[in-house]
C-alpha cells in the first residue's frame, strides 16, 4: 500500500512538471444580450525567450482609461518589455537558476539595451546585465521558488507568497537558487519619475 501511494505521489510530481510551462487564463465579457460569459479559457503556454526565460502574456491594453474587448484576445498585441504608452501588461515569468559562468558571460546592460529609449531617464546606470528599468509601476507576486531582486546597492531575497511593487526603479530579477522561479507581473504605464 505504501508503495502504491509513493507510486502515485511521483506520477502527480511529473504530472505538474509537465503542466508548468502552461498557466489557465479565463477571461470574462458581455455577450450581445448584456450577459457575462467566459470568451476565453485555455492553457496559455509559456514560450522560451532570451537568456532562458519562459513568459507568456496574458492579456495587453493600449489605452486609458482602460477599454474592454468583448471579442478580440489581447494577448496577442505586440509590446516588449514595458507596456504599451497608456496601457497594461498582464504577464508570468518563468525565472530558471542562473549559474556563476553564465551570469559571467552576459553583455554588460543587456536588458536594459532591450528596453530602449522608452526607460526613464531617471536612475543610476545598471550594474547587473539583467538590470533595467521601465517607466511603470509594477505589481509582482512570486508563485513559485525563490529569486533575488537585485537594486542599485542592495539585494532583496523573495520567495513564494511575497509580493513587489516596482516604481520604475533599477532592478534586476537573478535566480540563484537550484528551481525555477515563477513569477506573475501586472505593468502600468505610468508618467516619467
Amino acid at each position: 500500500m505504501l508503495r502504491m501511494i509513493r507510486l502515485i505521489a511521483v506520477a502527480c510530481m511529473v504530472g505538474s512538471a509537465a503542466d508548468a510551462s502552461e498557466i489557465r487564463r479565463v477571461v470574462t465579457g458581455l455577450d450581445a444580450d448584456n450577459k457575462a460569459v467566459v470568451l476565453f479559457d485555455s492553457q496559455m503556454p509559456l514560450q522560451a525567450g532570451p537568456l532562458g526565460l519562459k513568459a507568456t502574456n496574458l492579456w495587453v491594453t493600449n489605452s486609458y482609461p482602460l477599454g474592454f474587448s468583448f471579442k478580440d484576445d489581447t494577448a496577442s498585441i505586440p509590446v516588449g518589455i514595458s507596456p504599451l504608452d497608456n496601457g497594461t501588461k498582464f504577464r508570468v515569468v518563468e525565472f530558471p537558476p542562473l549559474d556563476a559562468a553564465t551570469e559571467a558571460k552576459m553583455e554588460p546592460g543587456a536588458l536594459m539595451k532591450a528596453v530602449g529609449p522608452v526607460a526613464p531617464a531617471r536612475g543610476r546606470p545598471v550594474i547587473h546585465p539583467l538590470m533595467h528599468r521601465t517607466r511603470s509601476v509594477d505589481y509582482a507576486v512570486v508563485l513559485s521558488g525563490e529569486i533575488d531582486m537585485v537594486l542599485d546597492e542592495s539585494i532583496v531575497h523573495l520567495r513564494s507568497g511575497d509580493t513587489i511593487v516596482q516604481q520604475a526603479t533599477n532592478h534586476a530579477w537573478v535566480n540563484h537558487g537550484t528551481e525555477t522561479c515563477r513569477i506573475l507581473f501586472v505593468l502600468m504605464d505610468s508618467k516619467q519619475p
